[in-house]
């Protein structure tokens, strides 16, 4: 009777360790992937950016509009930003819909924007920008640098046929009308 116990607890520990293992294998693969997303901005590869995207997304949104966004933000030298850390807040368990997985993370990005070069007038504008986007208690001008520091609190959503490549949409207000062509209904109304 012991016996058929310790052999009983054995296959439902066993079990439990396999299923956490594999939830454990998926959530690395996403976070790898949006590592090597932010990576790709932070190091100014935009063409390797728009490649990690959902090309589903481009139905929406042009890619060759979506390059000239990123460039026209990242790449700018009148706006110098720079990407300095980036921590998860948390990377939701994939759900299968019509044969894809989906998977909404949210992290933060400590970024620095140089606006030295730049004008009061457009320090004020960019400060407006700022704020309505990301939050005042997000953002923090420092005037001896004539740089913002920002907290942006970013979500995405991972997309993989097989849980182990995953491209992504990022989930961003000014996108959120658009998403619906993308994105299950389902999704969209959690984010």
């Amino acid at each position: 009777m012991k016996l058929k116990i310790f052999t009983l607890l054995f296959i439902l520990f066993s079990a439990f360790i396999f299923a956490q293992n594999k939830s454990y294998v998926e959530d690395q693969a996403i976070r790898k992937s949006v590592v090597y997303f932010a990576n790709t901005i932070k190091y100014k590869k935009l063409d390797k950016t728009v490649d990690c995207l959902y090309p589903k997304f481009f139905t929406v949104f042009p890619k060759n509009k979506m390059t000239q966004l990123l460039n026209m933000t990242y790449d700018n030298p009148f706006a110098k930003i720079d990407i300095l850390d980036m921590k998860f807040a948390s990377v939701g368990k994939p759900e299968l819909i019509d044969g894809e997985y989906f998977s909404i993370v949210s992290y933060y990005l400590k970024m620095k924007a140089d606006v030295s070069q730049m004008n009061e007038d457009m320090k004020k504008m960019i400060s407006n920008v700022l704020i309505s986007k990301y939050g005042k208690d997000n953002v923090n001008y420092l005037d001896k640098d004539g740089t913002y520091n920002i907290t942006a609190p970013t979500k995405v959503c991972a997309i993989s046929s097989d849980k182990k490549s995953w491209k992504l949409v990022p989930v961003e207000r000014e996108f959120k009308s658009q998403l619906v062509k993308v994105l299950p209904k389902s999704i969209l109304d959690r984010l």
